[in-house]
């Protein structure tokens, strides 16, 4: 697989450079995010980093850097909720039904 050396901004990782694999693609992950480890054997503090633009380098190759995000949930895994994803419990409790139309319901 392919990384790409990638600055992070902000947060515990400020000022560093690390490699970051990328996607199918071409492009670095949306968000990163970073475990550390609890001193006290507790569960690890995870902080979030956000994919954000950094310019264009040569041949109009896209170039990228990640900026901590204090307000971000860790323990969401997706930023996006695809149409076609299963509906989590909440998303069913809060949904209201709907009335089919049809040649059945006549």
């Amino acid at each position: 697989m392919k990384s790409v050396d990638t600055p992070f901004v902000g947060g515990p990782l400020d000022g560093r450079v690390l490699p970051v694999l990328l996607g199918i693609t071409g492009h670095p992950p949306k968000t990163y995010r970073v475990p550390v480890p609890d001193a006290a054997g507790g569960p690890p503090a995870v902080f979030v980093y956000r994919r954000v633009q950094a310019g264009r380098g040569t041949l109009m190759h896209q170039l990228w850097r990640y900026e901590y995000d204090p307000e971000a949930d860790p323990s969401r895994r997706l930023d996006l909720k695809w149409p076609w994803s299963k509906p989590t419990a909440s998303d069913t409790q809060t949904a209201t039904p709907t009335a089919k139309h049809g040649p059945a319901d006549e």
